[in-house]
C-alpha cells in the first residue's frame, strides 16, 4: 500500500516533499465528515424528531418511576401501620395475658382457700361420725352387757329362789298377792 501511496502522490506531483489532499467542492475529507454528521442531525431532528421521542421516552421513564416511588411509599406506609398494628396487638395481648394470669394465680388462692376450708369442714364431720359411731358402739355394748346381766341376775335369782323357796313358801306368796288383789 505504501508504494500505491508513493505512486500517487508522484502522480500529482508530490516528489517535491509536499502533501496533497484530495478535495470535492472544495472540501477535504474531515469537512465532508462534518457536513455528514450535520445532514444526519438535521434529519435526526427534523425528519425523525428524535429529541421529542427521546422526551416522550424520558416522560415515560419519570412517570413510571415516579409511579414506582409512590407505590413504594404506600407499601411503606401500609407496613408501618401494619407493624403498628401488630406491636398494639402484641401489646394488648401482653396485658391480656397478665390479666389472665393474675385472674387465675386469684381463682387458684380461692380455690385453695375453699379446699382448706372445705377439708376442714369435712374432717370435722368425719370426726363427728366418728365420735357418734363410737357412742353408738358403747351404746350398744353397754346395752348388750345390760342384757347379759339381766340375763345373768334372772338365772343367779332363779337359781336362788329355786333353793330358798320351796312349795311352802311359794304357796305363802300366792296367798299373800292374791290378798293383795282382792283388795
Amino acid at each position: 500500500m505504501a508504494e500505491e501511496t508513493t505512486a500517487m502522490t508522484e502522480a500529482h506531483g508530490g516528489a517535491h516533499g509536499e502533501h496533497v489532499e484530495a478535495t470535492l467542492l472544495g472540501l477535504g475529507a474531515e469537512g465532508w465528515v462534518y457536513v455528514g454528521l450535520t445532514i444526519f442531525l438535521l434529519l435526526a431532528i427534523f425528519v425523525a424528531k428524535a429529541p421529542q421521542r427521546i422526551m416522550t421516552a424520558l416522560d415515560a421513564r419519570i412517570a413510571e418511576t415516579v409511579k414506582a416511588l409512590n407505590e413504594a411509599k404506600a407499601l411503606r406506609a401500609e407496613a408501618e401501620a401494619l407493624l403498628a398494628d401488630a406491636q398494639a396487638k402484641q401489646a394488648q395481648s401482653k396485658k391480656d395475658a397478665e390479666a389472665i394470669i393474675a385472674q387465675a394465680k386469684l381463682e387458684a388462692e380461692d380455690m385453695v382457700a375453699a379446699l382448706k376450708s372445705s377439708t376442714a369442714e369435712l374432717i370435722g364431720r368425719r370426726q363427728k361420725m366418728a365420735e357418734d359411731k363410737i357412742a353408738a358402739a358403747e351404746r350398744t355394748a353397754v346395752a348388750g352387757l345390760r342384757a347379759q346381766a339381766a340375763k345373768a341376775a334372772t338365772a343367779a335369782a332363779a337359781t336362788l329362789i329355786g333353793q330358798v323357796h320351796d312349795a311352802k313358801a311359794d304357796k305363802g306368796l300366792i296367798d299373800e298377792t292374791i290378798g293383795t288383789l282382792s283388795h
